[in-house]
C-alpha cells in the first residue's frame, strides 16, 4: 500500500472512460489496429485522465499560492514551465483560438451588415 509521502500514487477510484472514442482514433492514426484492444484504450484513457487531473491540481496550487479562488490559463502555463514542448503547444493553441475567434467575429460582422 502506498503512503502519502512515498511518491507512489494511491490507486484512484475508477472514472468513466471519457476519451475512449478519441483515443481509438488517435491510436489508429499512429499505426495501431483499427479496433485496438479495449484494455489498451482503457489504460490510455486512465493515463490521460490522471494527467489532466494532476495538471488541474498543479494549476489549483498555483492559484492558491497567488491567493485566488479561480484557476487562470497562466496557472496551467506555469505548471508546464519545465516542459517546453507542451508549453509551446499550449501557447500555439491559445494563439490559434484567438485567431479563430477574430475570424468568426469578422465573419459574423460581415454577414450582419449585408441583410
Amino acid at each position: 500500500m502506498a503512503t502519502e509521502g512515498s511518491g507512489v500514487r494511491k490507486h484512484r477510484t475508477r472514472r468513466p472512460h471519457l476519451f475512449s472514442r478519441e483515443l481509438r482514433t488517435l491510436m489508429y492514426g499512429i499505426g495501431d489496429d483499427p479496433l485496438p484492444l479495449t484494455e489498451s484504450v482503457d489504460l490510455l484513457d486512465d493515463l490521460v485522465t490522471e494527467y489532466i487531473v494532476d495538471m488541474c491540481h498543479e494549476a489549483a496550487k498555483m492559484a492558491t499560492h497567488a491567493r485566488r479562488n479561480k484557476i487562470k490559463v497562466d496557472d496551467f502555463k506555469f505548471a508546464l514551465r519545465r516542459d517546453p514542448k507542451k508549453l509551446g503547444r499550449v501557447e500555439e493553441l491559445l494563439l490559434m483560438s484567438k485567431v479563430i475567434a477574430e475570424a468568426r467575429k469578422q465573419f459574423d460582422d460581415g454577414e450582419g451588415g449585408g441583410k
